[in-house]
């Protein structure tokens, strides 16, 4: 009989007696015939029961949902109290043109002058180019949207060519790339973009709708029954303001993991080390970011999968609030913990593509009761004085939960450089039941990605998942229904203390990752793999943006001694994107001399 536990109400709670635990995750490193003959065991009826429950003991989840009394009422989406009004910001319209809300983007964004970019004057040894350079570039007529068109499109033929491959899209149409970039280029002569956007190139991750390719979520079969009518809502929004959108960015096979990992169409790889892993599960996305060949992507978050990638790779990835962005024409839409979001090379171009596709879904508007939406104004000259007001919330022994020192040292340096720069304070915190959150978030994802494939599975369809997949979905079925509301009063409990902490700071700073890009295992390339302590790395700092719904945003900020990048991680509070947003600018720009170029880099735009 399991020994029973009976938590303290979450107001009660003395936080001074609350300990760090380090995760100590316990599950085998698996790949190839392993992996196969290990997913088979865990499928069979009773010998498969018995070993996932023995591993769900071993991990103590057991104990959290099913042994435990957790006093409060269940929180089955993210609730959050009114919150105060952001300083020095924009408003912008939710339900407006969104054409509208990128010009207003752009009016907040400092002074640039793209001309002295072109020149090369003072320039860092390496930058890439900003959305403002590709449209200098055109409105100047230095190149069109269809001469950078025929570069991306031959970069992206050839990629098939590496030795080894680095497959960035599922799916890619070169004569329809062309049909968009020669509509753009003729706006241009005309001297009629739609927007900054416009001739701006930007993939899509196969989870996301985009017409006229298939969503396949990147397994083999999900668009043999679903079928793609119309762009997902956040896309449609891209293409009125210009965007030229190159087709379905690879992932991990239906967001299902941390690595980027994929049998069904080629792992895609670090473009600063090919022998490494991208992250996932927007792998795809931020490679072709990284590697230069779009300004932005859009990818998912519902476990990290837009911040751990941009971590990984090197490039800014914004994970909005819940329900901030609407998730119409999406493979994960009908979950509680996921949202769809930009990443981009640099935090203005994050702020040009969330400005396109924000706007919460009528039912969201009603449930959530949203604070508007707004940008920050970092062209104002209040802006050095907001970013020394800030409070930034510090758990150091969390912190410091890291695979190696070099990633807490240099995220560490960059906390002293805001306050030496900018006056920003750094408190210590303290985050009460982090495994408790882990735990919540596990089986909420899990049962909702069940729910969302359970018809197809019931339909034959499981076994043409990759085996990883097929891992995660034979433990996300013994999960009741019983341990699905445990969760979700857990998530009541851990709801109240973030917004406790968010009393006394703004903004959580984290790692974004607890280790830099992991080695793929040339065993993983053929049958996938399954490393759960890698994962457990990889989400360290990563569960309360998702299953609290908070907006969270990983920025560049370093390498480790390998020259692998490292990313420091902004959680805001709820609606608080221009804050975060604000503060990563801050970082960036302290940051920008040491960005170093990726091994695998295409300069698009000065080729010509």
């Amino acid at each position: 009989m399991g020994k029973r536990r009976v938590m303290v109400p979450a107001h009660q709670l003395d936080f001074s007696t609350v300990k760090y635990e380090q995760q100590a995750i316990q599950a085998p490193h698996l790949t190839g015939f392993m992996l196969k003959f290990f997913v088979r065991i865990i499928e069979a009826p009773i010998i498969g029961a018995l070993i996932l429950s023995f591993m769900k003991k071993k991990n103590k989840i057991v104990e959290m949902l099913q042994n435990t009394v957790i006093p409060e009422k269940p929180m089955f989406k993210p609730e959050f109290p009114p919150q105060e009004a952001e300083p020095s910001v924009v408003i912008v319209d939710e339900e407006g043109d969104p054409t509208d809300r990128v010009k207003s983007a752009l009016k907040c964004l400092p002074h640039y002058d793209p001309a002295s970019c072109w020149s090369g004057d003072s320039l860092p040894p390496f930058r890439y180019w900003k959305i403002r350079d590709y449209a200098y570039a055109y409105g100047s007529k230095l190149v069109t949207p269809s001469m950078v068109a025929e570069e991306i499109i031959s970069v992206i033929e050839g990629c098939n060519y590496h030795k080894p491959p680095t497959p960035l899209l599922i799916s890619f149409d070169a004569e329809e790339i062309r049909k968009q970039a020669a509509a753009s280029t003729q706006r241009f002569e005309e001297g009629n973009p739609l927007s900054i956007l416009d001739g701006i190139f930007m993939a899509i991750k196969d989870d996301i709708d985009c017409t006229p390719h298939p969503t396949k979520g990147a397994s083999t079969w999900k668009h043999e029954v679903r079928s793609v009518e119309k762009d997902a809502i956040s896309v449609s929004k891209l293409r009125s303001c210009g965007a030229i959108l190159i087709g379905k960015a690879n992932m991990h096979e239906f967001g299902m993991g941390t690595t980027g990992n994929n049998p069904n169409y080629g792992t895609t790889r670090n473009p600063h080390a090919h022998e490494r892993y991208t992250g996932g599960s927007s792998s795809g996305p931020a490679a072709i970011v990284a590697s230069g060949l779009c300004s932005a992507a859009l990818g998912t978050d519902g476990g990290g999968s837009i911040r751990i990638p941009s971590s990984l790779c090197g490039v800014v990835g914004l994970k909005t609030t819940y329900g901030r962005t609407n998730m119409g024409g999406s493979l994960c839409g009908s979950g509680t913990v996921e949202i769809i979001g930009p990443i981009a090379s640099t935090v203005e171009d994050v702020i040009l593509v969330y400005a396109a596709i924000l706007g919460s879904s009528p039912e969201d508007r009603i449930s959530l009761k949203p604070s508007p939406p707004c940008l920050p104004v970092l062209s104002s000259l209040e802006n050095s004085n907001i970013l020394g007001s800030l409070r930034l919330g510090k758990y150091t022994e969390w912190f410091n939960d890291v695979n190696s020192t070099d990633i807490s040292d240099v995220c560490e340096d960059v906390l002293n450089l805001l306050s030496k720069s900018h006056g920003c304070k750094t408190i210590e915190i303290v985050i009460p039941e982090i495994h408790e959150m882990r735990t919540a978030h596990l089986v909420s994802i899990g049962s909702e990605s069940l729910c969302s494939l359970i018809p197809d599975l019931e339909d034959g369809k499981g076994v043409k998942l990759t085996y990883d997949t097929r891992a995660n979905m034979a433990l996300f079925r013994t999960f009741t229904a019983s341990d699905y509301v445990a969760g979700q009063c857990l998530r009541r409990r851990i709801m109240h203390y973030h917004m406790e902490i968010f009393k006394k700071v703004d903004v959580i700073v984290t790692p974004t990752t607890g280790m830099t890009a992991p080695k793929i295992p040339a065993s993983a390339l053929e049958n996938g793999e399954s490393n759960i302590q890698v994962t457990g790395y990889l989400m360290r700092f990563i569960i309360a943006g998702n299953l609290l719904g908070l907006p969270a945003l990983t920025v560049p900020v370093g390498y480790d001694k390998e020259g692998l990048p490292i990313g420091l991680q902004l959680i805001g509070r709820p609606w608080g994107e221009a804050t975060i947003l604000r503060l990563a600018s801050a970082i960036e720009e302290l940051c920008v001399k040491s960005r170093k170029k990726p091994a695998s880099f295409y300069d698009i735009l000065k080729t010509k």
